[in-house]
């Protein structure tokens, strides 16, 4: 090491602003947000191609990344909540449904979509070279105060300003315990169902990839057993992604159906094996080797079932098969990073905050599958369609901190917050897959006639907002976030019971399935609020909060059950009337009201809106929404026809009432 250092010391960097390493799906998609921004970046990819990974995972090829073709919709915002497998881009040709008709697609598909991603958008990635080492150079006149400094495995030198790791999880869980040297594992195990026909086989873990291998040979052992220290967890259960789904979960059925496959739960600490003299592997447990070894013999070696005899794994095995999924590389890292691994059952990724950057190195992000720590087994942040979102957000928090561009956002008077909310809960992607952890974020103006709107920020530094965004909430604002029922998800939860789902507005806050929540906050919250939230809420406990009742199609236009009691929420909020209203209430109005409505002061008073017609009136006075202000309402019956007409007339005509109506206002504002 300190000889790399001193080779670093004298030789010539290579600068880029951004360093990406990295080539796969995360990394791609941050190169495209750079390019798009026009900034000076770079990837790093060690292989000849992007996706490397999925050139050899999942070892049977089948991906469990959905992809839906058909919607019954035309939206490509909605189609892309269904569509698990595409990157976010310009280009419509780089949707993934043109590339495969599989609902679970092949994953060499997944390596030619990448390819074509880097190579149509023309990503600045540099293949074959792999990073071998990262450290620090301290300079007061660097982004955050120091560089990155990178070596390949050419020793060629890079320096960036900042760095995103994109390298996903690839290193292999290996547990260790005596005779774990005769246990295969995942990333090298025959894949053909043949080499395992008659044999009997032990399988170590309980994820998708343990799963998967005991799919592909399943109708061809004599029985498969499957152990790991904690209980099978189906993702339709707890509602996450990453756990057991059902096209891999055929074992169940056989475990379940007596068929002598069957499930086992323990420390595998605990475990040891010993082999005997015809190569069959003996399960037994680590104290009973306490003062022998492996290599002992079989016949001098206790085993439980020699002390119980219906003991669970007394069956010798032919093969044991280690599936105990990855984590992330740690080793190029210099200790000047200060890169951890997290607590318990994070410690497989690196400790980072909610806005996905290190905790300890400022200017180092990490995205893709390796920042899933912010998210785990509560949301989609592992996996494509979920990173692709998050990997969106880290680039707009940087265009903010390094070039002063401001969060997107988009500004519109008051009277467009109900359209503005439910817009975006029947059509954003980002929210729907990346719930409780991606918000849209509405900040009023002064005196609520006006609002500004972003889209999916990480609601994990909400306190932090008006600093990551360069965006001001001097009036107070609204939260919108999609959220399963509290206590709806589980590993132990019986998702199928009657009366599961609520179809009542009033019963809204007891929605279980994925449903919009909209909180209502006076003034920003802080961050010791946010560290003080209740357990398992994504945000502090708000001024106000509505739910917005779960629907069997997701589809939330209901008049009645879904806009109608969002919209009082928001009046009562606000203290405003949002209501919309025709031409000839406004008018009335004027006469009638000290203050007019938000729509009438900024529609009809100022000369905006569709004009009516006698047709429309009719309905609408037909349909309750319109007193019908008739002649006879207004004057005596004494009165002449002719004149009754005219006064009708008077209401209807636009063009009469334009001019007056805006005096009128002007005199009551003064």
């Amino acid at each position: 090491l300190g000889l790399a250092l001193c080779v670093m010391s004298s030789t010539a960097f290579v600068y880029h602003d951004y360093c990406i390493i990295g080539a796969g799906p995360s990394g791609l998609q941050a190169a495209y947000f750079l390019q798009q921004a026009g900034r000076d970046y770079t990837v790093f990819e060690r292989s000849h191609a992007p996706g490397s990974f999925f050139a050899l995972y999942p070892r049977h090829r089948k991906l469990i990344s959905i992809n839906k073709r058909y919607t019954g919709k035309s939206n490509s915002e909605f189609n892309l909540r269904h569509d698990w497998n595409s990157l976010l881009s310009h280009d419509r040709r780089l949707l993934f449904k043109h590339y495969s008709h599989d609902f679970f697609p092949d994953a060499d598909t997944m390596v030619h979509y990448l390819e074509d991603f880097a190579a149509l958008l023309k990503l600045q990635v540099q293949y074959n070279t792999a990073i071998i080492h990262v450290t620090l150079e301290k300079d007061e006149q660097a982004w955050n105060g120091h560089y990155f400094l990178l070596t390949d495995q050419d020793r060629q030198n890079y320096k960036c300003s900042s760095l995103l790791v994109a390298t996903g999880t690839w290193v292999p869980n290996v547990v260790n315990f005596p005779g774990s040297e005769y246990v295969e594992g995942y990333e090298t195990v025959s894949v053909n169902p043949e080499d395992f026909a008659g044999q009997t086989v032990l399988i170590l873990g309980r994820g998708n990839s343990a799963f998967e291998t005991a799919e592909n040979i399943l109708g061809v052992t004599n029985f498969i057993h499957m152990v790991s220290r904690s209980r099978v967890r189906l993702s339709w259960a707890t509602h996450y992604v990453g756990d057991l789904r059902a096209i891999n979960n055929g074992l169940l059925d056989t475990y379940q159906l007596k068929s002598l496959d069957g499930l086992l739960e323990g420390d595998l600490e605990d475990l040891a094996i010993v082999k005997d003299k015809k190569g069959k592997l003996h399960i037994t447990l680590g104290f009973y080797l306490e003062d022998r070894n492996t290599s002992a013999g079989i016949d001098s070696i206790t085993l439980p079932q020699d002390e119980l005899d219906n003991f669970a794994t007394r069956a010798p095995y032919d093969r044991v098969i280690r599936c105990l999924g990855w984590k992330f590389d740690f080793s190029i890292y210099n200790r000047s990073l200060k890169i951890m691994p997290g607590k318990g059952y994070k410690k497989k990724y690196p400790q980072i905050n909610p806005n996905y950057e290190s905790r300890s190195t400022q200017g180092l992000f990490v995205l893709g599958t390796a920042s899933h720590s912010v998210d785990f087994r509560k949301s989609a942040g592992g996996f494509i369609h979920g990173f692709r979102y998050t990997t969106r957000a880290v680039h707009r928090l940087l265009e903010n901190r390094h070039h002063g561009v401001p969060w997107p956002s988009t500004v519109y008077p008051i009277t467009q917050l109900t359209n503005s909310i439910i817009k975006r809960v029947n059509e954003a992607s980002g929210l729907y897959q990346m719930f409780s952890v991606l918000a849209d974020i509405i900040l009023l103006r002064e005196n609520a006639t006006a609002f500004e709107y972003l889209e999916e920020y990480p609601v994990g530094v909400l306190a932090e907002l008006e600093m990551q965004t360069g965006r001001k909430a001097p009036s107070g604002l609204f939260v919108v976030i999609m959220e399963y029922g509290r206590n709806f998800s589980g590993d132990d939860k019986d998702v199928f019971y009657y009366n599961r789902a609520v179809g009542e507005a009033q019963h809204a806050w007891q929605s279980n399935f994925l449903h919009p929540v909209i909180y209502y906050y006076k003034r920003l919250p802080t961050e010791r609020e946010m560290k003080l939230r209740p357990p398992d809420w994504p945000l502090p406990r708000p001024d106000a909060i509505h739910h917005i009742v779960e629907d069997f199609l997701t589809d939330w236009t209901a008049p009645n059950a879904h806009i109608l009691p969002l919209r009082r929420f928001l009046e009562n909020c606000l203290t405003t009337d949002l209501r919309n209203f025709f031409a000839e209430s406004c008018f009335l109005f004027t006469f009638t009201h000290q203050k007019l409505p938000p729509f009438c002061r900024q529609g009809y008073a100022r000369m905006q809106g569709l004009l009516g017609s006698e047709e429309l009136r009719r309905h609408a006075v037909e349909a309750g929404l319109l007193e019908d202000y008739t002649p006879t309402d207004l004057l005596s019956d004494r009165r002449p026809d002719s004149h009754r007409e005219s006064q009708d007339q008077l209401l209807r005509n636009h063009v009469i009432t334009v001019r007056p109506l805006q005096h009128l206002v002007n005199a009551k504002d003064e």
